[in-house]
């Protein structure tokens, strides 16, 4: 059954595995960041993962209220937390100074994981699109995801901000 799953899976789907990869393993090495690459990002991640619960589940209103409601918790408990420890803003180079992390990588296969395994199940049991649980379950965890990014691109927009508001009234 799974090798009969893997040889019906569209090439580009592995493509698309690799290139989360590559991003993955890139934000594992402390770098600088444009302050519109480190929120540009996140916000790629969030529409996507919004378009899959609308397109897969667009006759099920709860699928989208658990992703807001999993986007929306998850990003409420990001940011108060200091999860985004490191970042820093540099003025002299107008970039942010990112330390190394696995997590993006890890939130990333995840992310393709639940993909994958959510297609493969609608692929295999057709009628599971019209299961509320299924549904709601499916728009809580892309929500859930959604919030980790949203939470991480706006903690580098709001490091940058503060700094450049500090500098400006400084002036």
């Amino acid at each position: 059954m799974y090798a009969n799953l893997i040889q019906h899976t569209p090439h580009w789907v592995w493509g698309a595995l690799i290139a989360l990869i590559v991003l993955g393993v890139r934000q594992s090495v402390p770098s600088r960041r444009s302050l519109r690459s480190a929120t540009s990002l996140p916000l790629v991640m969030t529409v996507f993962s919004l378009y899959s619960v609308a397109s897969d589940f667009a006759h099920q209103p709860l699928a989208l209220a658990a992703w807001a409601l999993g986007a929306g918790a998850v990003f409420c408990v990001m940011t108060t937390q200091d999860t985004w420890r490191g970042v820093r803003w540099s003025a002299a180079q107008q970039c942010l100074i990112v330390p190394g992390s696995w997590l993006p990588l890890a939130l990333y296969l995840g992310l393709f994981c639940a993909k994958f395994a959510i297609g493969a199940t609608l692929a295999m049991h057709p009628a599971s699109v019209d299961n509320v649980n299924f549904a709601c379950l499916t728009g809580l965890a892309y929500g859930a995801f959604s919030g980790v990014f949203l939470s991480r691109g706006y903690a580098m927009w709001r490091i940058a901000r503060d700094v450049l508001a500090q500098d400006a009234a400084l002036r």
